[in-house]
This record gives structure tokens, C-alpha cells and sequence, in this order.
């Protein structure tokens, strides 16, 4: 088993699963984090209110996802739709991730079991 701390997460605009082989310190088996899930605002006044809305909890959503990513040497995104591009260009943009390894896949809703074996079989583990 490598020593390499490694990521994964399924994502889609409402939730990510997150797959992880570390915690703080060491780097072991693959585990499950708790599901982040996005904010979705409801009964804007206009579309620009509701768009700010909408980039305002990307962006908080994205953050939370980050966060669970702290420390990963290396990165599997999967997903429908175009959420996995744009999440990689946010981690890219923040200086922490500006240097990690991102892999991107494309896959339909997953259970967190499937999600967890995806991460697995990417990773060879």
C-alpha cells in the first residue's frame, strides 16, 4: 500500500462523497468522510440575485470539499456534467492546491460504496 496520501469524491451540483487514504498525520486505508452537501437558495427576487446566490454557495461548497482535501498529494474527481472542471479550477486557484495532482472521470450518481471502490480501483489500492 502506498504511503501517498490520496483523494477521491463523486460530486454533483447537490453533494460530494469524499473518499480519502489519510487523516492529519498518517496515510492508511481508504475511508468515507461525511457527505458535503450544497446549499441551494430558494425564491430569489431576480436572476442576479439569484445567481450571486448560486456562486456564493459554490464557492462555499467548494471550500467545505477542500477542506476534507487538506494534505492529498494526488486527486480523483468523478461526476456528471461539468462540476469536476469547475471544482479543479477552484482547488487550482487557491494557492494550497495550485500544485496538486488532479485526475478527472466522468460517472453517473454512485452510492458511497461505489464511490469508495472507485477511488480504490483509480488508486490501485
Amino acid at each position: 500500500m502506498t504511503e501517498k496520501k490520496l483523494s477521491g469524491l463523486w460530486l454533483d451540483q447537490h453533494k460530494a462523497i469524499v473518499v480519502k487514504n489519510h487523516d492529519a498525520q498518517n496515510a492508511f486505508k481508504f475511508f468515507l468522510c461525511s457527505p458535503v452537501k450544497a446549499e441551494v437558495q430558494h425564491g430569489n427576487s431576480n436572476e442576479n440575485a439569484a445567481n450571486n446566490a448560486e456562486q456564493t454557495n459554490k464557492a462555499k461548497y467548494f471550500k467545505e470539499i477542500a477542506h476534507l482535501l487538506t494534505n492529498s498529494e494526488e486527486v480523483f474527481i468523478t461526476g456528471p456534467g461539468t462540476i469536476q472542471e469547475e471544482l479543479k479550477n477552484f482547488l487550482h486557484d487557491t494557492a494550497q492546491f495550485k500544485n496538486l495532482k488532479i485526475t478527472l472521470g466522468t460517472a453517473q450518481k454512485m452510492s458511497d460504496e461505489e464511490v469508495l471502490n472507485a477511488v480504490k480501483g483509480h488508486f490501485g489500492a
